[in-house]
């Protein structure tokens, strides 16, 4: 069994950004990667300096071409689906059945977002359906655009959509959950509320045209923010007993340490900010932290 100084599992921007700092660090890094991340239907990316506008797919594969241009990473296509502590190191095993060991591992695995029951919303998630106005709101900017939620999440969400256009609809499909206080402010903003159940969502091609409701009644739109429920795309580090925050995401410290000595996280599966920059600067970070570590265990 082949054994590596880290394992990384996922090559997306954290998982390449680290594999990048520990290859400058003369590490050998074995990448597994299922190739499916999250935001692979997303036309754009933005917020990242000189690559604002490109695809995500662009990006990684830019970064991976410059990655594996160090000789001590490797990189594979599939899934890691277990882990198990030794002495010194932990055993990993694929989906495949493959087998491999590291003294370090680290998860930049994501999460799996969970779609609500509409029609069409998951073909148009992350093209015209959206989580974050920083990503994507200047695009879409003076638009008819609507909120997919309820109650204080709806409010709060409101408050901060209302930046970038004032041709705002909060759905919350179903009863109103939003109190009377909240209701006199989003009024004074002249945000509407709106409270019909949504059956579809019209759209080719990923973009939405209208809203279509239980009662026939249609309303016409470009764009629907939603923050859906979702959870962690590998549960390899729940099983090694890594900690889950409430909302779900996995704890890490300042240095992207995981509560499991030996287990690291970075990116999306450990911080809401949803980001390309956020999760390259974290994987870094991890990176360097992991390396270091190993050295001061190699200088005892």
């Amino acid at each position: 069994m082949q054994t590596y100084d880290v394992i990384i599992a996922g090559g997306s921007y954290a998982g390449l950004s680290a594999a990048m700092a520990l290859g400058r660090a003369r590490r050998q890094v074995l990448i597994v990667d299922s190739g499916k991340p999250c935001n692979r239907q997303t036309p754009h990316s933005h917020n990242f300096l000189t690559q604002d506008g490109a695809t995500p797919a662009a990006i990684a594969a830019a970064a991976k071409a410059q990655v594996l241009q160090y000789p001590s990473v490797r990189f594979q296509e599939g899934t890691i689906t277990g882990a198990t502590p030794t002495t010194e190191s932990f055993t990993v095993t694929t989906a495949a059945g493959e087998q491999f060991a590291a003294k370090r591992l680290l998860f930049a695995t994501g999460v799996k977002d969970e779609m609500p029951a509409i029609k069409g919303f998951a073909e148009c998630w992350g093209i015209s359906a959206l989580h974050c106005p920083y990503c994507h709101g200047y695009e879409i900017k003076d638009t008819p655009t609507g909120i997919l939620a309820n109650g204080d999440g709806a409010f709060e969400y409101a408050k901060m959509i209302r930046n970038w256009t004032n041709q705002l609809t909060i759905f919350t499909n179903g009863p109103s959950t939003l109190t009377a206080e909240q209701l006199g402010k989003l009024q004074k903003h002249r945000i509407a509320v709106d409270e019909k159940e949504i059956t579809e969502i019209k759209q080719a091609g990923g973009q939405i045209s209208e809203l279509l409701f239980k009662d026939g009644s249609t309303q016409a739109l470009n764009a629907l923010y939603h923050k859906p429920a979702f959870r962690q795309h590998c549960n390899v580090p729940e099983a090694l007993g890594c900690e889950l925050t409430p909302e779900g995401y996995l704890v890490v410290n300042e240095f992207q340490a995981s509560t499991v000595t030996g287990v690291y996280a970075a990116g999306d599966a450990t911080n809401p900010f949803r980001s390309v920059a956020i999760s390259v600067a974290a994987g870094t970070l991890a990176g360097a932290m992991i390396s270091r570590e190993l050295i001061i265990s190699e200088f005892e």
